[in-house]
């Protein structure tokens, strides 16, 4: 069931999100309530994280170019030598 929700923001933030939910072909109530559940199941599993590691959370950027599983692959090389 939906429920109706007044938020007030400043007037640019409201156009460029009706904006941008334009462009992606969906509404601007679909962005909202997509934006909420990500939020709750973000803090759902950061709840299971270290306060410590959480301050780190959002304060790296990797290049774009970026490969993880070879950064995986170098460091178990040089851990267990092979």
């Amino acid at each position: 069931m939906n429920t109706k929700l007044t938020l007030s923001l400043e007037k640019t933030v409201i156009e460029d999100a009706k904006s941008y939910a334009k462009k992606t072909g969906r509404s601007l109530s679909e962005l909202v309530e997509t934006y909420f559940k990500n939020l709750t199941v973000k803090s759902e599993i950061a709840d299971d994280i270290h306060p410590k590691v959480k301050k780190l959370i959002g304060r790296i950027t990797l290049p774009p170019d970026f490969d993880e599983e070879k950064i995986k692959e170098e460091h178990y090389r040089e851990k267990y030598g092979f």
